[in-house]
């Protein structure tokens, strides 16, 4: 089968797209066919060789968390999934003709394979980071960086959930992070003085890793009120930084429940082949993301 590798630690340069010997489902396990995987931030980490420690790997690796695909291996003990069915969830080296998952979940009606894959980290993330921030119903989250994959997961969650959020992101974002239901503004020279006049910040998100820390602790007058899943420094303020997963399982079945009640919707801005991983990277790098982008199979 083809899937992206790397040998050594490094830029995009480093992936190559190789002939592997497929995956098997092990006990507990399921194997698909992918059709489409999602690309998260964690991927280009891991494979620069940022210390993750949710995230050991040997070298050489695959890449990849997320995928959607056809069930084609059941793995002993695996109960309530078919052959044939179509799911989506978390596993590894997902960049790839075949992965095996760890959790999964069927498929909503009405969302393709490309729209599936890029569902599976961001909630999980999502879900989380709102629950270790402890914000409330009633309260203001900031969100910086809320554009991307995770940012408009926590956009909607947040809605849901009664929670207002000012969102920060580029100029050409503003509108988007409107129709999710956040009061926008820009990043930038005097971002912070712009919040101010937006109101009272109870919480902060960092998803963006743009060296804001301080400043979110200015804002929210408390680093116990600020979680980053970007910035490896965010300790260094006595801020929280959430790089470990929670239940993926639990978070497959709120996004289904979310998906099916439109109450989560996260659009894929760009689609890129196998072959396209590093373009697919370096894109993820660059930032400035409106919703998810995906590796399709």
């Amino acid at each position: 089968m083809k899937k992206v590798s790397f040998a050594e630690f490094g830029g995009p340069e480093v992936l190559q797209l190789i002939d592997a010997e497929e995956p098997h489902a092990g006990p507990g396990r399921v194997r698909i066919a992918v059709r489409a995987a999602g690309v998260n931030p964690v991927d280009w980490r891991v494979r620069e060789g940022q210390v993750l420690k949710a995230h050991p790997i040997e070298l050489p690796a695959g890449v990849g968390l997320d995928a959607a695909g056809v069930v084609d291996e059941v793995g002993e003990g695996v109960e309530g999934v078919e052959v044939g069915d179509h799911v989506f969830g978390e596993g590894a080296s997902t960049y790839a003709e075949f992965a095996v998952l760890s959790a999964w979940v069927r498929i909503p009606e009405g969302l393709t394979f490309e729209e599936a894959a890029g569902y599976p980290s961001v909630v999980e993330t999502a879900l989380r980071v709102i629950r270790e921030v402890g914000v409330r119903p009633g309260q203001t989250l900031l969100v910086n960086g809320a554009s991307g994959g995770v940012g408009s997961a926590v956009l909607q969650l947040a809605r849901d959930r009664g929670i207002a959020v000012i969102g920060t992101a580029g100029a050409a974002n503003q509108d988007y992070l409107r129709s999710l239901g956040a009061i926008a503004t820009t990043y930038g020279e005097g971002w912070v003085e712009r919040v101010r006049q937006l109101g009272h910040v109870d919480a902060a998100l960092d998803l963006a890793g743009s060296g804001v820390i301080r400043d979110l602790v200015g804002l929210t007058g408390d680093p116990q009120k600020v979680v980053s899943i970007a910035d490896l420094d965010a300790p260094e303020f006595g801020v929280r930084f959430s790089g470990v997963a929670g239940s993926v399982p639990d978070a497959l079945a709120e996004a289904v429940d979310l998906i099916t009640r439109g109450k989560l919707h996260i659009p894929v801005e760009k689609s890129y082949t196998l072959a396209e991983a590093a373009a697919a990277h370096t894109d993820s790098q660059a930032g400035h993301t409106r919703g998810r982008r995906v590796v399709v199979v």
